[in-house]
């Protein structure tokens, strides 16, 4: 920008007393011009003033009315290129017959308006309100979207479409048959029920056993510059989450980040009210933005994602929940991986309980993520395999995520979901080794709502995309395909079987003695196998994976994962029932309720990217 009399006026306008010589107006004009900002984003940002200020002055030195919001609910024509909703900075309105623009200008724009007398009906406001009002207009169609994205670009491939009733029904009485074969393989037909038995559950504790062998480390792209780093949106979806929003926002704004180039938005449903008042509260922070969701079904996290997406400003955007603490340089990192590889469209950073000391359940879901986050999900990225995602750190390609339909609204486990759809379409989902504090279920009321809903998602997404299978295999290759069966398909099969096997080696055990457990044949050899691929698979990938992460103090109590698989049994029993009886039903997650201060194990801005020692506060 040349740093002319008339833009250096209106920045020493604009920030006062913050900017009292030209020579600082043309130092600052030069450093939004390096960062390649709006200067009016960097005053807004950088000084602490706020949008208001900075506009209602914008305003005054062009010489036009100020206003702080839109507040316009007129339902505007439909929309062609909804996506485009958060680059728009003006808004019409017709009242009492005169036609009033809102506009929220960009310095140069000013500078425009300002040389020329102003125009009638013109108000300025600040950013914000633009997107406000908007979203206000145009909130219909948002839901509508919301709700119908992934049904129309995935119309073999849908929960809203593929879970209807007769399909659920069948495919729980598939899975109750599958059992009751695996159960009486250990009485009859043994040499047609045993290999079958061990075709599906050898796989899986196979593959775990495969993760977790130690790999070497990616090295760490080198970091962009900030003047390289692009906008980054970052989407918070709360619902009856007020007690975590300053929490969050503390989080958030700890962010090792150019501040102009944040994009937050704070997505909450509209009859959280509480929510909504705590996240206002905290909108003097020019990084944030409050988008409120209409009421209506279903009332899932992704649909509140998908009402939000078309209002994402970033090249990159990542979700982070209402419990997160990322690492500061957490988003630097995943911008840089970006850049560094075109072909990746899709970055899972580390999820770490921080509260994995609290008790045995925390202990062993911890070790649970440090399994699947450190050592599994990698090991799928490098073998070209589908990812399923972690429900938050999920970092996208704005435009990727879009051309797949966002999320899909009516599944429970959209992050898994997502995964596959990703790998349908070819594009590539990766790990970075940067963490995500978070904070694990701290009792068996709270664990069991949350994985049977996992499992029944896990169900979902199962059945959504075998609806097509030749489909399926064509476009996600036979090593993807059979990756697919033998992660989701094992998944949920293990989660009942491995119960199963216990029960039946201990009624063994109570019949005959310690006789009746001792392998007789190769059948009972092969049984041994399965069971002991199963929980020696699982307890190794915890194991390796809690190594990993130098959380030494927690792998004693990973002895009780059996005591741990039979909880993950009941879950699926409950998941089976509510996939027929109530297939969208989100059983919301309570955070807040751990007793030990959260974010003390966070690692300071710039501090390299590997995973640290969980220290003793975790």
């Amino acid at each position: 920008m040349t740093e002319t009399i008339e833009s250096i006026g209106l920045l020493r306008f604009v920030l006062r007393d913050n900017c009292n010589t030209d020579e600082f107006a043309r130092r600052y004009l030069g450093d939004a011009a390096r960062l390649g900002v709006d200067p009016l984003d960097y005053c807004a940002h950088r000084f602490g003033i706020g949008n208001d200020t900075v506009w209602r002055r914008a305003a005054e030195w062009a010489g036009y009315p100020f206003a702080t919001i839109t507040p316009t609910r007129t339902a505007p024509p439909r929309i062609d290129h909804l996506d485009r909703l958060g680059e728009m900075r003006s808004l019409r309105q017709s009242s009492l017959g005169a036609e009033i623009v809102f506009l929220s200008p960009r310095f140069e724009q000013v500078l425009r308006l300002g040389r020329s007398k102003p125009v009638p009906g013109v108000r300025f406001v600040p950013p914000e309100a633009i997107e406000a009002g908007v979203t206000r207009a145009a909130s219909g169609q948002l839901m509508d979207d919301a709700r119908q994205r992934v049904t129309q670009l995935w119309p073999w491939a849908s929960a809203a479409q593929d879970l209807t009733l007769p399909v659920r029904i069948a495919f729980v009485a598939v899975l109750a048959a599958l059992i009751g074969l695996i159960m009486a393989a250990t009485l009859v037909a043994r040499p047609i029920l045993v290999p079958m038995t061990a075709l599906l559950l050898l796989g899986p504790g196979l593959l775990r056993f495969l993760a977790a062998l130690p790999s070497s480390d990616t090295p760490p792209p080198s970091g962009l510059a900030d003047a390289e780093l692009p906008v980054y949106s970052v989407l918070l979806p709360l619902r009856d989450e007020a007690r975590m929003v300053p929490q969050l926002s503390r989080a958030m704004a700890a962010l090792d980040y150019p501040p102009e180039k944040l994009d937050i938005k704070f997505v909450v449903e509209q009859r959280s009210q509480e929510t909504v008042r705590a996240v206002r509260a905290i909108l003097g922070d020019p990084r944030f933005r409050l988008v409120e969701v209409p009421e209506g079904p279903p009332h899932t996290k992704p649909k509140a994602l998908d009402y939000a997406l078309p209002l994402v400003r970033g090249t990159y955007v990542v979700v982070y929940d209402a419990e997160d603490v990322p690492d500061p340089d957490q988003l630097r990192l995943a911008a840089s991986r970006f850049a560094a590889d075109s072909g990746v469209a899709c970055l899972q950073a580390l999820l770490v309980p921080e509260n994995g000391s609290e008790n045995a359940l925390t202990a062993l879901f911890a070790g649970e993520y440090a399994g699947l986050f450190s050592r599994l999900l990698p090991a799928l990225a490098r073998w070209g395999l589908p990812v399923p995602l972690g429900g938050t750190s999920n970092h996208f390609r704005t435009e990727a995520l879009r051309s797949l339909g966002g999320w899909d609204a009516f599944n429970v486990t959209e992050d898994a979901d997502l995964g596959v759809r990703l790998a349908r379409r070819g594009l590539r989902a990766e790990t970075i080794e940067s963490r995500t504090l978070e904070e694990a279920p701290l009792g068996y009321r709270a664990w069991m709502a949350q994985r049977t809903r996992w499992m029944k998602g896990w169900m979902q997404t199962f059945v959504v995309h075998n609806r097509a299978p030749l489909r399926f295999l064509k476009e996600i290759g036979w090593r993807g395909f059979l990756g697919f069966q033998l992660l989701v398909g094992g998944m949920i099969l293990a989660s009942l079987l491995h119960t199963v096997f216990i029960a039946s080696l201990l009624l063994r055990l109570g019949l005959e003695g310690i006789v009746g457990v001792i392998p007789k044949d190769v059948w009972d050899w092969t049984s041994l196998a399965i069971l002991a691929s199963g929980y020696g698979g699982a307890f190794a990938i915890q194991v390796s994976g809690l190594m990993h992460q130098r959380a030494h103090h927690l792998l004693p109590i990973q002895l009780l994962l059996p005591a741990y698989w039979f909880l993950h049994s009941l879950a699926a029993v409950l998941a089976a029932l509510e996939l027929i009886t109530r297939p969208g039903h989100w059983a919301k997650t309570t955070h807040g309720v751990t007793r030990l201060s959260r974010g003390l194990a966070a690692r300071p801005a710039r501090g390299g990217s590997g995973a640290v020692a969980a220290e003793s506060e975790i």
